[in-house]
């Protein structure tokens, strides 16, 4: 019988046989099951978009789905306005105080319902308090406020004397902007009690957003001007802001004729058999 020669090494003793990688024969292939791999040594291979290794704590937030609902911090209630229609001055200036009938009461550091004589002749209303009547409670007391005074002192009057003034929102707009149309709307039924309560004798509004709130009119001041309007059978003028004013001063003439309408207007109301 014929040995081979790892089999003649093995009858001589001569263990264990070294045999050299590269010259290992290759095995015949063979129809036998692969072998099992245990799991745990398993590679994990990740997708190809996803190979490069990256620490949770540097990943990048998921996007939401564009539709999905966007969280933000929650707004106190608002809350709609109680009747004020039977209110007396107290009790109006109560409720205006802890109104939140619209979103403006969400950066107010006060409402500011008004200043002046309770049975005043004149009833001037503006457009909403702005950064100082916000701090102070009182309308117009900035440099619009010193304009309007000079105004009113040129009429022979001021405020607490004969005169009372408003504004068509009583809480301040954000950055001192003009007063929307529904914030208007939202105050309009405390103004609406103020000139109830107030009845004066002559009503002068003092820009567009005023015009708006009482005359529910767009049109221009320009085209508004010089005519007589009423409100509840009160006289009403129109005229510019003092705050317009302010900025442009060749206007101030034009006022002042407006101003002079007014007061005619009203001594035609308390003599009207005497020519003026």
């Amino acid at each position: 019988m014929s040995l081979s020669r790892e089999q003649m090494l093995v009858e001589m003793g001569i263990t264990p046989i070294w045999v050299l990688r590269d010259s290992e024969p290759s095995a015949p292939a063979v129809d036998a099951p692969e072998a099992q791999v245990p799991e745990a040594q398993v590679p994990v291979v990740a997708p190809a978009d996803e190979t490069r290794p990256m620490a949770r704590e540097k990943e990048s937030p998921v996007a939401a789905p564009e539709n999905a609902p966007v969280s933000r911090p929650a707004l106190a209630t608002l809350q709609p306005m109680a009747p004020v229609d039977t209110l007396n001055w107290p009790e109006l200036a109560r409720q205006v105080a802890e109104c939140r009938a619209c979103a403006l009461c969400e950066e107010r550091k006060q409402a500011v319902l008004g200043v002046g004589e309770l049975n005043p002749d004149w009833l001037f209303i503006g457009e909403g308090p702005g950064a100082e009547e916000d701090v102070k409670g009182e309308p117009f007391v900035g440099q619009a406020g010193k304009l309007l005074d000079a105004m009113l002192a040129s009429l022979d009057i001021a405020r607490g004397n004969r005169v009372y003034i408003a504004n068509a929102v009583k809480c301040r707009p954000p950055g001192n902007r003009t007063p929307e149309a529904a914030e208007m709307a939202a105050c309009w039924p405390y103004l609406e009690r103020q000139i109830a309560l107030l009845k004066p004798k002559i009503i002068v509004l003092l820009g567009k957003a005023a015009v708006h709130a009482v005359l529910h009119d767009d049109k221009s001041l320009a085209s508004l001007r010089g005519k007589r309007y009423e409100y509840a059978g009160i006289p009403l003028v129109v005229t510019y802001h003092p705050a317009y004013l302010l900025r442009n001063l060749p206007d101030k003439a034009k006022a002042w004729e407006d101003l002079l309408f007014a007061r005619r207007l009203l001594r035609e109301q308390a003599n009207p058999e005497l020519p003026f």
